[in-house]
């Protein structure tokens, strides 16, 4: 290892994981998933896990691997369709559920990443997402307090970095991802291309290195497509 260079994700978890942690994973259903960190925590056999994470990968692959073990005690998500198995085991009452609107539970994470504790947002006033949650009036309007979202350990993965941890990211697979740098106690990165100091454009850094703690180049990335719809080539000439 050097500096923040780790040879693999195992290798970038070791000593920092722990039963009971709370972990924020990047990606939108499957686009952004640090899918090399996600396999490498199950298999530390870590339990008792609270998940940040837009929802929670899909059947078979990415956090979905997670809940299948009963490693997971709680997800704090916005999006619960088309996972049959994140369905079942919450209405089983096996696993707990924070549901945020996606606005919103990016918003948090920016919040903890930026150290604002609470902030007030029209979103879900009048719903059961305001249920319990404090309410205040501006200019005639209510608003519901949200809190802020920390995380002891945030997995992101990225398109390029460099071994100070500065990250690019590639279309719609930054999503999530950047403000959970942030908000991790401890960040680990893992990206497609590890490039030379010095490679990267400095007004195209998305997130800065001081934000990353371990970094490591993935492989083997699937990059599986959740839904694919396609239609038949037309001839030519019709």
């Amino acid at each position: 290892m050097a500096g923040k260079v780790y040879p693999d994700a195992a290798a970038a978890l070791a000593g920092i994981t722990r039963d009971g942690m709370t972990v924020m994973s990047g990606g939108f259903g499957l686009s952004g998933n640090p899918e090399n960190l996600i396999a490498a925590l199950r298999a530390t056999g870590v339990r008792d896990l609270t998940v940040i994470s837009n929802n929670c990968g899909a059947d078979g692959f990415g956090l979905w691997t997670l809940l299948a073990d009963g490693q997971i005690r709680k997800m704090i998500s916005s999006y619960i369709g088309d996972n049959k198995l994140f369905e079942q085991l919450y209405l089983d009452g096996r696993l707990e559920l924070e549901l945020s609107p996606q606005g919103t539970l990016a918003e948090r994470i920016r919040a903890g990443g930026a150290g604002i504790p609470a902030f007030y947002t029209k979103t879900g006033v009048g719903t059961v997402v305001a249920e319990g949650k404090p309410l205040e009036r501006f200019e005639d309007e209510l608003y519901v307090r949200e809190t802020w979202l920390r995380a002891d350990l945030s997995l992101v993965k990225a398109w390029k970095g460099d071994p100070e941890g500065n990250l690019v990211f590639r279309k719609t697979a930054r999503n999530f991802n950047p403000v959970m740098a942030t908000a991790g106690r401890v960040t680990i990165a893992e990206v497609e291309q590890l490039v030379p100091p010095g490679a990267l454009d400095a007004d195209q850094i998305h997130t800065p290195g001081i934000y990353v703690d371990r970094i490591l180049q993935g492989v083997a990335y699937e990059k599986r497509i959740e839904k694919l719809t396609t239609r038949p080539r037309e001839a030519v000439g019709s």
